[in-house]
Order: C-alpha cells, then structure tokens, then sequence
C-alpha cells in the first residue's frame, strides 16, 4: 500500500509550520505514489487534508495540536457511487467492468467506512455541516481575510 500515515503527519506538521510541503502525487490505476509537487498554502490560516486514510491520522493530528475539525462525510451511497464512477470512467483508471464491480463493492462497505472513521475519531457530517464548521474557523480566526 502506498499510504504513509508517519510521511502524511510530517507533511501536514511542516505545512502548518512553515506554510509549504512537498506532497506526493499517486498513480490510482498504479496504486502508489509515482511523485511529489510543492504545495503552499499561502498564508492560509486553516487548511483542509482530506482523503481516505484521513481518519487514521486524526489521533496523532490531534495529539499535536495540528487539528481544528476531523469529519467523516456522510453522502447518500447511491449519489457517491455514482460521482466515483463518473470520475474513474473520465480518468480512465481501470476497465469499466472492474470500475463498476469496485464501485458496488465499496456502496456495500461504505457504512463500515463510516463506522471505522468515526471510530478513529472523525465526526459524521453532511457536507454542508463540515462546510459551516470550516466558515465558522474562518470567522473566529485572527488572520482570517473578510
């Protein structure tokens, strides 16, 4: 597997320290990281890691003092079933047929998904919730711009 969850706590520490990180661009069809880019986040005062693995890293984020808000997006399966497939079909990662297969296997385990993330300490959230949590960090922040 090609997720680092030490590298992925590195990279965010460094992001919040010194504002820039290289961070790795994977290869989905490859199923590793195949490079890395810079990433700045340009005097942010928050900035959003998202993905996957995001759950398994909340605790030691935490820990650090690197975490404003962890969430677990709950979306109706049948509407990310859908976006997932559209978007693999547009980029081409696999063959339709095994792209459909992998998508009804993930609709089925999406609920243990959530229950795992939640249970790493993610909070279950629609998307419109998380985005009225990210806005109110925003508002209280010191540096935040109007």
């Amino acid at each position: 597997m090609s997720w680092d969850a030490g590298a992925a706590v590195e990279t965010i520490a460094r992001l919040a320290r010194d504002g820039k990180a290289d961070v790795p661009v994977y290869a989905i069809g490859a199923d590793r990281k195949v490079d890395t880019r810079p990433f700045d986040v340009a005097g942010s005062p928050l900035f959003v890691a998202e993905g996957i693995f995001a759950a398994e890293i909340v605790e030691e984020c935490r820990r650090r003092g690197l975490l404003a808000g962890a969430y677990a997006l709950r979306r109706p399966r049948g509407a990310t079933f859908v976006r997932r497939l559209a978007r693999d079909l547009s980029e081409q990662r696999k063959t339709p047929r095994v792209l459909i297969r992998r998508g009804i296997t993930l609709l089925r385990a999406e609920p243990a998904v959530l229950r795992r993330q939640t249970g790493l300490g993610a909070e279950a959230a629609r998307a419109r919730e998380v985005l009225r949590r990210v806005s109110a960090l925003l508002a209280g922040h010191p540096h935040a711009q109007p």
